[in-house]
């Protein structure tokens, strides 16, 4: 019994050394140190609010629309044109209040889309064209999410939900999946992701909830019982976070693709470390608005 014991705690020890190895490689300092940049950009522009913020999620929805029609090779054709005229046309609206104009915007940039379809007939595949019109929706449409959650009261408090529901669950997936990862989440999607990681990116986004919480809590005007609710919404958006993620991750399997780019060093482009928040932009705000 006690020679078991003494093999099982140093297969934990050897696991454990594993995986402290794992994380002190030069790819984890690199996308350590450009995650360390992008909050201190996060923290400026979400501070600031405003029109700082709206440019800044307006930039990031443009590269990102970009880099996702690259992908179907439209990036630099008449219906790529349409999407980014489409996307630039609805932040405006998103920024001067214009709700009431973007169900009519959505049906002008669909028929302006198939008037290109059926003109140009057969430059363009039927995919390509669902493919310009759903990044404006993936991409923009989810991302303003963002600047929506901000602009509410208590918003600049609100908003870091989004955050700490996306990449701290990204990063608590990461560490717990390295060290203690053993049977695989989605292997041929994403063959490093594991499913002990995945659990602990949802405890750690709820923990990181509920300590923020605890801190802002009384900020948080649009939310009663912070501390009960805040936890909650993030472990339901840490579920949708890694959905998000898997996502980006199928798009790019189905393209044979690695990254969507090369913007941002240890991880890739716009759309590699914004997937997650993609997703989670959406949920948070509406968790928050009926929550």
């Amino acid at each position: 019994m006690a020679e078991r014991d003494v093999t099982g705690a140093s297969e934990r020890n050897n696991i454990i050394m594993s995986g402290i190895s794992k994380l002190m490689n030069k790819s984890f300092l690199q996308r350590t140190i450009s995650g360390i940049l992008l909050v201190i950009v996060a923290l400026v522009t979400i501070i600031m609010g405003k029109d700082v913020l709206f440019f800044t999620i307006s930039a990031i929805s443009l590269i990102g629309i970009f880099e996702l029609y690259r992908v179907f090779g439209i990036e630099k054709s008449l219906v790529g044109i349409v999407g980014y005229i489409g996307t630039a046309v609805y932040l405006m609206c998103i920024r001067c209040s214009y709700e009431e104009y973007l169900m009519p915007l959505f049906i002008l940039i669909l028929m302006l889309l198939m008037a290109v379809y059926v003109l140009s007939f057969p430059k363009y595949k039927a995919e390509l064209i669902m493919a310009a019109y759903f990044g404006l929706f993936y991409v923009t449409i989810m991302l303003t999410c963002i600047y929506r959650i901000r602009m509410l009261s208590g918003g600049v408090y609100l908003v870091w939900l989004i955050f700490l529901c996306s990449w701290g669950c990204d990063t608590c997936a990461y560490l717990t999946g390295v060290m203690f990862g053993k049977h695989k989440m989605a292997p041929i999607l994403s063959p490093k992701k594991s499913i002990e990681g995945g659990i602990g990116g949802i405890f750690g986004a709820a923990l990181l909830g509920f300590i923020y919480a605890c801190i802002f809590g009384d900020k948080m005007n649009e939310i009663s019982n912070p501390q009960i609710i805040v936890p909650v919404i993030c472990a339901v958006a840490a579920v949708i976070s890694q959905i998000g993620d898997l996502a980006a991750s199928g798009i790019k399997r189905d393209h044979d693709i690695k990254d969507y780019g090369k913007l941002i060093p240890g991880h890739g482009g716009i759309l590699d470390r914004f997937d997650s928040v993609i997703f989670t932009a959406p949920v948070i705000y509406y968790l928050v608005m009926y929550l």
